[in-house]
């Protein structure tokens, strides 16, 4: 959060205004984002009324004028707040103001006809959550706290949670996936602040890339995307003003604060106003009312940038938005896990094949006893292998000795008598 006090203190840097001299409805001038971005319109449908917001914060101070009857509930996580989560649970370097901020920019009544801070929800109901966030005093880890904050919250009725902080990681531990599903399973649409490069994050983190999550990034006076009040990433949904907006201090002094934690209200009071215009609907398509009627506003989307565009509450309570048809948030954080947390598998001994000895080898079977006459005597294996073969080599080499004895005797005949041979 980057702020300035507008009105009733001094930071270094900023302009003091006079309050006795600034009109009634000055701060009223200041809230461009009513007219802009289409909530006044919307009011002619609802104003929240019905739908509760829980704030998991630093805690909001529920005396402050413009929040009188608007936080119904609350408690604290951190061990430092009071039990009904609305004490400021002050960081290592703030104050604790960052809730009260948050809740009025989302539900603020106003101190009067037309003066004061009014929220974008100005009839919905804060539950006041607090957590010590950026305090090292805490002995609760902020990674339980928020876990923790979730379950209080979907357990005392909350519709919508808003969580303007990131973890600065884009994964979360395990006990997240958890707590996130039992609020999707409980139809409670989460809204989370992308993160802001001015503060150190390029890129989103966690919760606002949780799957279901509907992510917010932020743009400028302009409606362009803002550098420094904003980060990037694929899991923005939509984006809303993160620049010169105005919200209440603790000791009610009007600021002047940047960044998607001020985008995430804005929204966060944007899904309140679609709850209660549409009560029969489910968080999904409630998400894809949102999202759905956001405005490209000439940008090529969706993008890491703008997501699917700028929110418009005007036609996000009154146009036709046809029925959804991706996955719920359950569905999706479901299957992350199921791709993501894989269990470990469990290891089964494997049976070790018992080694069995070698066959022996069949000897072949003994040859019957014989006596001495028998052993002279031609038997079966004698005549097929011994005598047959014998006979044969002889008696081809009887045949061989004739042959040569013939043609001697023939070559000795041609010699005595040369002319009985002559060529014809």
């Amino acid at each position: 959060m980057l702020a300035t006090v507008l009105f009733g203190g001094t930071v270094a840097g900023s302009v003091v205004l006079d309050a006795p001299a600034a009109h009634a409805d000055q701060i009223r001038d200041l809230q461009y984002w009513l007219t802009d971005y289409g909530f006044l319109e919307a009011w002619n449908t609802t104003k929240g009324a019905g739908v509760t917001v829980a704030v998991i914060d630093s805690g909001v101070d529920g005396t402050v004028a413009e929040l009188n009857g608007a936080v119904i509930g609350g408690t604290d996580v951190s061990g430092l707040g009071s039990a009904d989560g609305q004490t400021p649970v002050a960081g290592d370097d703030d104050d604790g103001e960052h809730g009260t901020l948050v809740a009025s920019l989302l539900a603020g009544r106003g101190t009067g006809d037309g003066t004061g801070l009014i929220g974008v929800a100005p009839e919905a109901s804060i539950l006041a959550v607090s957590v010590g966030f950026g305090s090292t005093r805490s002995t609760v880890s902020n990674d339980d706290q928020i876990a923790q904050g979730i379950r209080w919250a979907v357990d005392n009725g909350a519709d919508v949670i808003n969580m303007s902080l990131t973890r600065n990681t884009l994964y979360w531990p395990e006990s997240w996936d958890d707590a996130f599903l039992y609020a999707f399973e409980n139809d409670v649409v989460v809204v989370a602040a992308a993160g802001n490069r001015g503060s150190g994050t390029t890129e989103v983190g966690a919760p606002a890339t949780i799957p279901g999550v509907l992510a917010v990034g932020g743009v400028d006076r302009n409606k362009t995307a803002s550098f420094d009040a904003s980060s990037q990433g694929i899991t923005i949904a939509v984006s809303a003003p993160s620049e010169k907006l105005v919200g209440v201090m603790p000791d009610s002094t009007y600021v002047q604060w940047d960044g998607t934690s001020a985008a995430a209200p804005i929204v966060s009071g944007l899904v309140a106003l679609v709850r209660a215009a549409y009560p029969d609907l489910d968080a999904a398509g409630v998400m894809n009312r949102v999202i759905a009627t956001a405005n490209a506003n000439g940008q090529a989307v969706p993008s890491p940038i703008y997501g699917n565009g700028l929110i418009d509450a005007a036609a996000a309570v009154t146009r036709y938005v046809a029925p959804a048809t991706d996955a719920t948030p359950t569905e999706l954080l479901t299957e992350w896990i199921t791709l993501h947390r894989r269990a470990e598998i469990e290891v089964v001994p494997t049976e070790v094949p018992v080694a069995e000895a070698p066959a022996a080898a069949h000897e072949d079977p003994a040859l019957p006893a014989q006596n001495a006459l028998t052993a002279w005597l031609p038997n079966q294996l004698t005549l097929t292998y011994i005598s047959l073969p014998l006979a044969v080599l002889v008696g081809f080499g009887i045949l061989v000795t004739l042959f040569g004895i013939g043609a001697t005797r023939h070559i000795k005949r041609i010699r005595r008598n040369p002319k009985d041979f002559a060529q014809s």
